[in-house]
């Protein structure tokens, strides 16, 4: 806090020098964009599904197809730009993990392929894989001792 300035005189400080908050524009550009994401992910599905390929394994093959989009669009620094117009549209749960995967990898890779990208390539999402991992394994136990 600036000398001299009482509490309330720095929260209208504070409140006259920060940005104002474009809160519906961001919230339509998240919808937007994630939307538009779900609905590559059910043509992919719709395709394979009119090509014969039941829901499930026509499921599978459109997250593998997703994952890899996410990743190369990272590897081509399109993803980056979608995020800045997206925020938080851009985080769908599969192109997003895709790419929390493959950006650390690309900025180290200068490091070199085994401590560069391998070793930078589950730092965000690494804890994600543990809790997801150790979740499954409860459940999993737990499944076990309530089905057994």
């Amino acid at each position: 806090m600036q000398k001299g300035l009482t509490k309330q005189e720095y929260q209208q400080y504070v409140e006259k020098m920060s940005p104002k908050s474009k809160i519906l524009r961001n919230v339509f550009r998240a919808f937007l964009v994630g939307g538009l994401i779900c609905v590559v992910g059910q043509f992919f599905i719709n395709i394979l599904k009119l090509r014969g390929i039941d829901q499930e394994r026509a499921s599978t093959i459109t997250t593998l197809i997703m994952v890899f989009l996410g990743a190369l669009f990272t590897g081509l620094n399109v993803y980056d730009e979608l995020g800045r117009f997206a925020g938080a549209g851009s985080i769908i749960p599969i192109t997003g993990f895709a790419n929390s995967i493959v950006s650390p990898a690309m900025e180290h890779k200068t490091e070199g392929y085994v401590m560069g990208v391998g070793g930078k390539m589950f730092v965000v999402a690494g804890p994600v894989l543990v809790y997801g991992i150790s979740a499954s394994v409860i459940a999993g136990i737990l499944y076990y001792l309530i089905h057994k």
